[in-house]
C-alpha cells in the first residue's frame, strides 16, 4: 500500500466513526488536494484498535472508511476515484498496548488505489 504523502490520516474517537471537527478540518484539505488531481485514484483504508473482536473490528473499519468516502463525496471528489477497504485491528501503526496507541490505529488512511481490473466483458 503506497501512502500519499498529500493526504493526511483522520483519527477517531472509541467505538465510533464520527468525524471530529480536526478530522473534518483534514478532509477538507484532502478533497481539495484530491478534486486538483482527479487522475489520482484514492483507496482509503479503515483501521481499529486491538479492542473487539476481529469480526467487529473489521465491521468499524469499513464504516469509518465509507464515512470518509460519504464526506469526499458531499465535498466535491467524483466517487469514480476513490475505494474502500477495512483492515480492522491487522494493520496497526503502532504496536504498543495503552490508550496512546490505540488512539493512532483509530484511523482512515489514504493511499493509491490499485489499478483498475480490466474487464474481459
Amino acid at each position: 500500500e503506497q501512502r500519499l504523502s498529500p493526504l493526511q490520516t483522520v483519527h477517531f474517537g472509541f467505538d465510533d466513526w464520527n468525524l471530529t471537527p480536526q478530522a473534518r478540518a483534514e478532509l477538507d484539505s484532502n478533497a481539495t488536494w484530491m478534486k486538483a488531481n482527479p487522475e489520482v485514484r484514492v483507496q482509503i483504508s479503515g483501521n481499529a484498535d486491538e479492542r473487539g473482536t476481529p469480526e467487529y473490528n473489521l465491521a468499524l473499519g469499513e464504516r469509518r472508511a465509507n464515512r470518509v468516502r460519504d464526506y469526499l463525496i458531499e465535498h466535491g471528489v467524483p466517487a469514480d476515484n476513490m475505494t474502500t477497504v477495512s483492515y480492522g485491528e491487522e494493520m496497526p501503526i503502532a504496536k504498543g498496548h495503552d490508550e496512546q496507541a490505540w488512539a493512532q490505529n483509530r484511523r482512515a488512511d489514504f493511499a493509491r488505489a490499485p489499478a483498475r481490473q480490466v474487464s474481459d466483458n
